[in-house]
């Protein structure tokens, strides 16, 4: 669901054709709507006590979903690349419907196809945007749910128009390097990994709260499944705790998204749930503080910070590596893009008043998480925990309120979720050779296995964020922003900014310690490993690398154009922050 009518208006297309699409990409949703409440309800009847069982009936369950899982996937999939590329996207989709549960390589192959188009469709909508026009691009607003104010409507903005093209960049290098790793209910593993990706990519994409609350939790039951039925030993434990985290924050969102419209419905007379209208609500003080503390715990459970964080090690390490790459290279995401896109915007004044907690949260997650990362000894939770601490960063951006600071969240956030996407992905090859992510197992890989090496290297210092990478470009900036919004403050008799920002930059040096630590002991020292002769990298997991180192450099030699793209969403997320919007509680 790259953005259908963000292709439809890319091809120039009007009129009742445009219409016609677009409902027929409405319908779509609504099916896939259904098969992700169908799925949970199907696991639920065939819940045992016992964790095996419960796996067992996982897969039961999703035994059933493939074809109109497909089916559902079929509208919007079909609709967005037959307009963009021609029609033979849609035929791979039916030739997916067609293709026996035995004929795996078919599969794999189509379903490839399939996330390949839609990145060639992200990018080419990526180079069509323009920066000079205001508002959103490529858009559509239909009718969903008219007497509630609720409309079907995407687009394209500065604030998700990189996320948009990193989740489409992500997509085929998973769907690739899951090719060997998955052997088991290969057609209802593509099948989620689709859903997942109609999912996030929908979320970023909405600008309607309604919708977007739609596919905030559409995520969540294919990543349950991806955990639940391909993870490791724990999977169950680390399931259900990714969806009970999850689950807790949503419910409370939603309370306050019923309460934030229906405040709007009582000012204006009529509701609505655009992004739009909702920036122009006008809310007494105390009512944003509690409104944002909902919205606030939401996100931060996703981003995650700390201390909500306790999930995201056991779903990092029980899920396989395409869990992981997309969990760490998207999902997370959608904490921090929801604080820049709804969390700080709707409730300014809150905002501003707690911007000392929120930047002091930021930089114990940036510590913490670094200083975890340090005493890891599993590979993948080493990685998982550098999350927490890389995330602290874009937080600490966006709270600076500072033009710098905010650009440098944004690319933090694509960086982050290149580099963690690739060293995961790097992980598994290795996980599929050895089987075992203890630290201590490996040695000397780099005599073991050169070509694996060099790129693991390479990551390692994009990761610790070397000149030249996406890590260094992202880093600096959110830590510039943080010091010019300290500085005045520090100025005026007010320190604590400032010192905040000061312990925040001792987190590249722990996050240097940390990632050398991991790349001492794999890469060099005794050779060792738990199953030996090794094989190097083949061809097809030297492409997925490439791709990914490709990525960063483009990124931190070349920030220019991604950032021109970004400012005037940062100029305009400062704008709203800065506003007050808050009226006495009598005329509320």
């Amino acid at each position: 669901m790259s953005a259908v009518v963000l292709a439809i208006e890319w091809s120039g297309s009007r009129g009742l054709v445009e219409r016609a699409i677009a409902h027929l990409e409405l319908a779509g949703l609504s099916l896939v709507i259904a098969l992700v409440i169908a799925v949970p309800l199907a696991i639920v009847v065939g819940h045992t006590r016992r964790g095996a069982a419960v796996t067992t009936s996982l897969v039961t369950a999703g035994r059933a979903v493939p074809t109109y899982a497909v089916i559902a996937l079929l509208f919007p999939l079909a609709i967005v690349w037959g307009i963009g590329l021609g029609f033979w996207p849609s035929v791979v989709a039916l030739v997916l419907l067609a293709i026996p549960r035995d004929r795996c390589g078919g599969i794999r192959t189509v379903t490839f196809l399939v996330m390949l188009a839609q990145f060639v469709i992200a990018w080419h909508l990526y180079r069509a945007f323009d920066a000079g026009v205001p508002g959103l691009q490529f858009q559509t607003r239909l009718p969903w749910i008219a007497a509630w104010g609720v409309y079907y409507q995407i687009g394209l903005d500065g604030y998700n128009v990189l996320l948009v093209l990193l989740t489409a960049f992500l997509g085929p290098l998973v769907v690739a390097g899951a090719f060997t790793a998955i052997d088991k209910e290969v057609k209802l593993f593509y099948v989620m990994v689709l859903l997942l990706q109609f999912a996030m990519t929908g979320a970023f994409l909405a600008q309607d709260l309604f919708l977007f609350y739609v596919f905030w939790e559409a995520m969540m039951i294919p990543m349950f499944l991806i955990i639940g039925i391909w993870g490791g030993q724990r999977r169950i434990y680390a399931t259900l705790k990714f969806v009970l985290y999850t689950a807790f924050g949503s419910i409370l969102m939603l309370a306050a998204v019923i309460y934030l419209v229906y405040s709007l419905q009582a000012a204006g007379g009529t509701a609505s749930f655009a992004f739009a209208d909702l920036y122009r609500n006008q809310l007494p003080p105390a009512t944003q503080y509690w409104l944002f503390a909902a919205f606030a715990l939401s996100f931060a459970i996703k981003v995650p910070m700390v201390p909500l964080h306790t999930w995201l090690p056991d779903a990092h390490v029980e899920a396989p590596t395409a869990g992981s790459v997309i969990l760490a290279g998207v999902l997370l995401k959608m904490g921090t893009y929801g604080f820049m896109k709804l969390g700080f915007p709707l409730f300014p004044d809150a905002t501003r008043y707690l911007s000392p907690l929120l930047m002091a949260l930021a930089v114990i997650s940036i510590i913490y998480g670094a200083c975890l990362a340090l005493v890891q000894n599993d590979i993948k939770k080493i990685i998982a925990y550098s999350s927490i601490s890389h995330l602290g960063y874009v937080m600490l951006g966006l709270v600076s309120l500072d033009l710098i600071g905010i650009q440098g969240a944004i690319v933090q956030m694509v960086s982050h979720g290149l580099v963690a996407g690739g060293l995961f992905t790097m992980v598994g090859m290795i996980y599929e050779r050895c089987h075992s992510r203890d630290l201590a197992a490996y040695g000397g890989l780099a005599k073991l296995l050169p070509v694996y090496s060099v790129f693991f290297a390479i990551l390692t210092l994009a990761s610790i964020g070397l000149p030249t990478t996406s890590g260094f470009t992202g880093e600096f900036m959110a830590l510039m922003g943080a010091f010019n919004a300290a500085w005045p403050l520090h100025e005026a008799g007010q320190s604590l900014p400032l010192w905040l920002a000061v312990i925040a930059v001792t987190g590249v040096v722990l996050g240097a310690l940390y990632m050398l630590r991991l790349a001492q002991g794999f890469l060099f020292g005794k050779d060792k490993a738990p199953h030996q002769p090794l094989r190097d990298l083949d061809a097809r997991e030297k492409i997925i690398l490439a791709a990914f180192v490709v990525a960063i450099f483009w990124l931190g030699l070349f920030p220019q154009g991604p950032l021109a793209k970004t400012e005037p969403a940062a100029r305009e997320f400062r704008a709203l922050v800065l506003a007050s919007h808050a009226v006495d509680e009598g005329t509320q």
